[in-house]
């Protein structure tokens, strides 16, 4: 992904010298003078943590960084520790935490294997714009570049998928690279940081002040006053605008903001994949998602509009479809805070950069309230002629989803792996409020959703919190149901099992003459018994009529459950466009049946 701005560095020297801040913990006098105190390396980043409100952090120990799990020992009662079962589900599991509390997620990993065990779960992270500090450890400085046992340069093999990474040589630059991790992880277009300590670092001592974590400020001073006037020029002169709402609405909290703008120029609102939350689902101008696996009627009134708003979206090869034919009819107008997405897919004819929220608000205060009911009519007639459409006599996965959706009355923290199931939950969840869709769509990580439900639940107890899996990813990272029941994390596991590999299968039907190359997965392996096993109550659902009840008792149960749903091997994913096609050619069953 091109983002100059936040290219990933290995800096080893580098940092801010503490700044003057009220002690913690610290000795002082009866004139209440304080003092610095003296601490070791892994005293200072748990101290680090805690200056930055760090709560749970999820992670597995190793040699190189035991030293920090000491200190983590001597500080449980202020930091929730969870030991996942890999370090994959570490990392995923703070890139869950980070979505659902849009807090900075923590995850902790030893050198070596342990350390690259963390790889995909950053770059999930940074696909996805997710806040994340991952911190490793490594052998001692005067080891590194000797390919000591469990060394290597993580720093350079994170470089390419981390907003900023750090290698800490010197135990005074510490606290400061830890400080600064934080803030760049949270500032602008957020991403994952890599801070790697040397584990000699970790036991040496230095001098330790507290800091109060610095703030971080809505970027603002981007935005011109000569691209807000052209934009409200351009809302202005639109007859048919349309508004389609990315993950950067998300990150930037912009919900409110969002919804105000859609009802004060009245234009129908479509979202991504990441998107999902930041409008209404439920509300009258919400037209589904847009892209290759979009409503129709949110493909159709992109093709069709005369302005395209594109708020906090990327342009994703998934969305664009043929980028030729994309919103032919359209001028575009881009609202993002990161200036290498302009252009980079989709040719636009204005943007404005900066924090969306804040974008939102000064074209609130300054528009004047449009009318558009004949577009409107037009798409509510689009509505009508392209619904969504399932068979509802079977158990199926979009019946599962609008089950689950009836069942929590849409207040759920919704997490999927990737593939067909995933894009059920997209299309049949209704998501009324920000952060409760988590899920990988830059990356499309298989193993993602479990360890990322488990960081969610941490993250927001008040909320029910269900992965939504194919069985295909439930085996990539199933292990970590031995985590939700060693802490007792009451997160479901709903397995929309086909006994394939469901997306690749649906290819390989329609563009590869049905030749089913190594996605059968008709083998011995049972979940039910798996999850039991591993310390779940766990339900197998053959039938339509039984999933509600036992949804409903798997959430009364309040205890790590997993349930089986066993649907047909060849139910698909519609509408769908074609590879290369426009968004326009969108199809679905009754297409392919003329």
């Amino acid at each position: 992904m091109n983002r100059p701005e936040t290219v990933a560095k290995k800096d080893p020297d580098s940092g801010h010298t503490s700044g003057n801040g009220t002690l913690r913990g610290m000795c002082y006098s009866k004139e209440n003078e304080f003092y610095m105190q003296k601490l070791n390396g892994s005293e200072i980043v748990i101290e680090c943590l805690k200056e930055q409100g760090v709560d749970t952090v999820f992670g597995y120990p190793g040699g190189a960084i035991l030293n920090i799990y000491d200190a983590l020992y001597k500080h449980q009662d202020e930091i929730t520790h969870i030991l996942t079962s890999h370090e994959q589900g570490a990392a995923h599991a703070a890139d869950g935490y980070a979505r659902a509390t849009g807090k900075v997620g923590v995850c902790l990993a030893t050198s070596g294997p342990g350390a690259t065990n963390l790889v995909t779960g950053i770059a999930t992270a940074y696909m996805d714009s997710i806040p994340v500090v991952a911190i490793t450890c490594n052998v001692g400085v005067s080891l590194l570049g000797k390919d000591s046992f469990q060394e290597i340069d993580i720093a350079g093999v994170t470089m390419p998928i981390t907003k900023y990474n750090f290698i800490v040589k010197d135990v005074t630059k510490l606290a400061s690279v830890m400080r600064r991790a934080f803030k760049i992880a949270r500032s602008g277009r957020p991403g994952p940081v890599l801070v790697d300590i040397t584990k000699d670092v970790t036991a040496a001592t230095c001098d330790y002040e507290y800091e109060a974590p610095e703030e971080v400020k809505r970027q603002a001073d981007t935005i011109t006053e000569e691209d807000l006037e052209q934009a409200i020029l351009m809302i202005k002169d639109s007859q048919k605008p349309f508004i389609f709402v990315g993950g950067g609405a998300n990150l930037s909290d912009a919900s409110e903001e969002v919804r105000a703008f859609a009802h004060k120029i009245q234009a129908p609102v479509a979202d991504s994949l990441m998107g999902k939350g930041a409008f209404d689902g439920t509300d009258e101008l919400y037209t589904g998602m847009a892209g290759m696996h979009g409503t129709k009627t949110s493909n159709f009134g992109i093709t069709e509009c005369d302005l395209l708003i594109v708020v906090g979206a990327r342009f994703s090869d998934r969305v664009i479809g043929n980028a030729s034919k994309f919103a032919q009819n359209a001028k575009i107008l881009q609202l993002d805070i990161d200036p290498a997405e302009i252009n980079k897919n989709i040719r636009v004819d204005a943007s404005i950069i900066g924090d969306v929220k804040i974008i939102l608000r000064r074209l609130n205060a300054r528009l004047d309230p449009q009318n558009h009911d004949e577009w409107l009519a037009h798409i509510d007639r689009l509505k009508y002629m392209y619904p969504l459409r399932y068979n509802k006599e079977l158990l199926t996965g979009p019946g599962i989803i609008e089950d689950i959706y009836d069942v929590t009355g849409g207040d759920a923290i919704i997490v999927t792996e990737v593939g067909q199931h995933q894009m059920w939950a997209a299309q049949y969840y209704k998501y009324k409020n920000p952060h409760t869709l988590l899920t990988s769509g830059g990356l499309g990580t298989m193993g993602y959703g479990l360890g990322a439900a488990i960081g969610a639940k941490m993250g927001r107890k008040d909320k029910i919190v269900i992965n939504v899996a194919g069985d295909g990813c439930f085996r990539m990272n199933m292990n970590e149901i031995a985590t939700a029941t060693r802490y007792n994390i009451p997160v479901i596991e709903v397995v929309v099992n086909n006994h394939v590999l469901g997306m690749v299968r649906q290819w390989q039907t329609l563009y590869y003459g049905k030749r089913y190359s190594h996605t059968v997965l008709n083998d011995q392996v049972d979940f039910v018994k798996l999850a039991e096993a591993m310390g779940a109550k766990a339900y197998r659902v053959t039938k339509k009529e039984e999933f509600k009840d036992v949804l409903k008792e798997a959430i009364a149960l309040n205890i790590p459950v997993l349930i089986d749903c066993q649907i047909h091997c060849d139910d698909k994913v519609f509408p769908m466009v074609s590879p290369g096609a426009p968004i326009s050619d969108a199809f679905d069953d009754s297409d392919l049946k003329l």
